[in-house]
């Protein structure tokens, strides 16, 4: 549920509204996090959607799969986290229309020890992204680790989209992600739900990726996305040209999968509504 305070969703394009945020959040790394972030930011731009994906991660992955270079970077997601910086001030736009980001920054590696001592330390994220901007989602791009920055993410966000490898080791770990979830729930924030798990690397030829897919819906139930995202060169291809898959090439399999997928999620954003949640109107 979101805050009982926000606004419709609705308006001109560009007008101030307070926007769903999502985290991306998996501890474990290569299971393609930021893929899934950067092409679903893409996607949801590509039907009118206005998007902010924050890269959280000190890797700064986000940041360069859309073709920012680090010496490019003045401002950061480290500036908006302990400097108090607007969010739409260290905002940059990407090459995709609608589409701005925050990047990530070398100094967000010391930011584990930074946060231990600094006031409010898990609500740093949720006061910087929890008002009106000019964004109808902000999408939060985690590091692969339940650390104090994911902590802030999942403490900001009103729901998280766990990317999960069609791998034997697939669910191996994921439970202390969900109990994090539900310590964030009962702490700090009482609305974070998990909008969704997505099977990600699937590889149809592959007997393991089927009975992992089997195992991970039987667990998680509606949870899972119906569109799962197979193994594709060019997605791994995308990010050395810095540009999301969806722009690269719109017509691999890849590709497909990520728009399939921002209408699946689309959708639940409209259940969400008609359920009486606050999610951002999809039209």
């Amino acid at each position: 549920m979101r805050d009982a305070g926000r606004k419709d969703q609705q308006g001109a394009s560009g007008a101030l509204r307070v926007p769903r945020l999502l985290a991306v959040a998996n501890q474990k790394g290569g299971v393609g996090k930021t893929t899934t972030a950067i092409n679903l930011a893409t996607a949801l731009c590509a039907v009118g959607k206005r998007v902010l994906l924050v890269d959280l991660d000190p890797q700064g992955n986000a940041s360069t799969g859309l073709g920012v270079r680090r010496a490019d970077i003045h401002a950061s997601a480290y500036d908006m986290i302990f400097n108090g910086v607007p969010a739409e001030e260290v905002a940059v736009p990407s090459r995709v229309p609608r589409l701005s980001l925050v990047t990530s920054s070398v100094h967000l590696s010391g930011a584990e020890i930074e946060l231990v001592t600094a006031e409010r330390r898990e609500l740093r994220l949720r006061e910087t992204l929890r008002r009106e901007l000019p964004y109808d989602y902000v999408i939060v791009d985690c590091p692969p680790s339940l650390n104090m920055l994911t902590l802030n993410a999942l403490v900001a966000v009103d729901a998280v989209v766990v990317p999960l490898q069609c791998e034997f080791y697939a669910l191996e770990g994921l439970s202390h992600l969900v109990k994090t979830i539900d310590r964030v729930r009962q702490v700090y924030n009482p609305g974070l739900e998990i909008q969704g798990v997505v099977l990600t690397m699937y590889d149809q030829r592959n007997n393991l990726s089927e009975m992992v897919a089997a195992d991970v819906r039987k667990y998680f139930g509606e949870k899972v996305y119906k569109t799962m995202i197979p193994r594709n060169v060019r997605l791994s291809e995308a990010p050395s040209h810095g540009m999301p898959a969806i722009v690269y090439d719109m017509r691999c399999a890849g590709s497909k999968a990520y728009i399939s997928l921002a209408g699946e999620m689309l959708k639940r954003e409209r259940a969400i509504v008609s359920a009486g949640g606050k999610g951002t109107v999809a039209a």
